[in-house]
């Protein structure tokens, strides 16, 4: 019974270090991903140079604050931060999409 619980103690405890490096690697794939959708705008000619101006503004902004908010909590983001960031990212998608698309 006790090799069963060290197992089940690993398992667990491998669990959470994955969320945590998911986590992290989400916000920073999110930022990727939506600087390439900047990007494909301009090359398409969906996005205007102002469109693209705003957009690559707002996203500086937020990954700045993302920046400051690792350094604050030494390197990581709370867990109410990630939620912050998240809507964040979810707003300049939509943003994003928006102007790519009218």
């Amino acid at each position: 019974m006790k090799g069963f619980n060290r197992i089940w103690v690993a398992a667990v405890f491998g669990a959470a270090l994955t969320m945590v490096s998911a986590s992290a690697q989400t916000v920073n794939q999110r930022r990727e991903n939506q600087q390439d959708r900047i990007g494909q705008g301009v090359q398409s000619g969906a996005l205007t140079a102002g469109q693209t101006a705003r957009l690559e503004n707002k996203e500086a902004s937020l990954n700045s604050e993302i920046h400051n908010d690792r350094v604050a909590n030494g390197g990581h983001l709370t867990t109410n931060e990630r939620k912050q960031v998240n809507r964040q990212q979810n707003h300049l998608s939509r943003q994003i999409y928006r102007a790519k698309h009218t």
